[in-house]
């Protein structure tokens, strides 16, 4: 499992690195496009989806997004104003009502919404991913690196410290203890990004260095420690929706490592969240 887990691993950052180094956000787009469109698949699946219905949600979500990078939508300097705060309404209230549902309050809602809410959230989230490598590439790195940092210190967080679950009908391994050292790591790395940040010149202004600009040294905490919950928030609502499907993986389309949305769960909400918080400075 490990050395499948590893060939996948580096295969994945062989396709990914040179659209990331490009000056052009086309490649990247694209190549992200593809996932969210497999990650739409997933999504169907999961919600009662098969066969040709699964792909042609797929479909959708990657179609619409083409429509979007041919029509020069994301390349607009403001996206819609009412988009980020929709977002943050549906990720805090949306989150928070499906979370304490449950599994079977999720399974109750007509198919057709549930697969709407995953176009909505897919789409939305490969916009913010595209709008952020717009910004610049250090902008971008630095969005997904809180995700990580947040996440592997919850790993060693809760399992050093961990006594109170989190969420034990839906992810049994998370705990409290976990989420409070996932907000420390994400504060520790914003120190040291922006410490390298005044050492050497980059592309771009780092997520953390526009909110502290925007917002001030509390203001960044603050923000950083929301998103490093909305985090948290994606990575339940995706194993509530995996749970209430009987499933243990979204899917097998990655050896070693399950699914897209397995990868990407804790991404959907951060994006389109960190794109609003630093467009209210703009």
């Amino acid at each position: 499992m490990l050395k499948q887990r590893v060939i996948t691993a580096l295969v994945l950052v062989a396709i990914l690195l040179p659209c990331l180094l490009l000056e052009s956000p086309w490649p990247f787009a694209v190549l992200t496009l593809v996932f969210i469109g497999a990650a739409g698949w997933e999504w169907a699946r999961l919600n009662g989806g098969h066969g040709v219905a699964a792909v042609a949600l797929g479909g959708v979500i990657a179609a619409g997004g083409a429509i979007a990078l041919v029509g020069g939508w994301l390349d607009a300097p403001r996206a819609p104003a009412i988009v980020g705060p929709l977002a943050a309404l549906g990720w805090v209230l949306g989150g928070a009502l499906v979370l304490r549902r449950g599994g079977a309050g999720w399974a109750a809602w007509p198919v057709v919404l549930r697969w709407l809410i995953g176009m909505v959230v897919l789409w939305l989230a490969w916009a913010a991913m595209t709008r952020a490598k717009l910004i610049g590439l250090n902008f971008l790195l630095s969005v997904f690196c809180l995700v990580w940092a947040a996440d592997i210190a919850a790993y060693f967080g809760g399992r050093r410290f961990g006594r109170r679950k989190l969420a034990p009908a839906i992810s049994p391994g998370k705990s409290w203890e976990g989420v409070w050292s996932g907000l420390v790591g994400t504060w520790v790395l914003a120190a040291l990004w922006m410490a390298v940040e005044r050492q050497f010149v980059f592309d771009s202004p780092s997520l953390y260095t526009l909110l502290l600009r925007q917002f001030g040294a509390l203001g960044l905490l603050a923000s950083l420690s929301f998103l490093a919950a909305m985090s948290v928030v994606g990575d339940l609502f995706e194993s509530l929706v995996k749970r209430q499907a009987g499933a243990k993986d979204s899917s097998r389309l990655l050896p070693g490592h399950g699914g897209v949305l397995d990868r990407i769960d804790a991404l959907l909400p951060v994006f389109p969240l960190a794109l609003y918080l630093v467009s209210l400075g703009a």
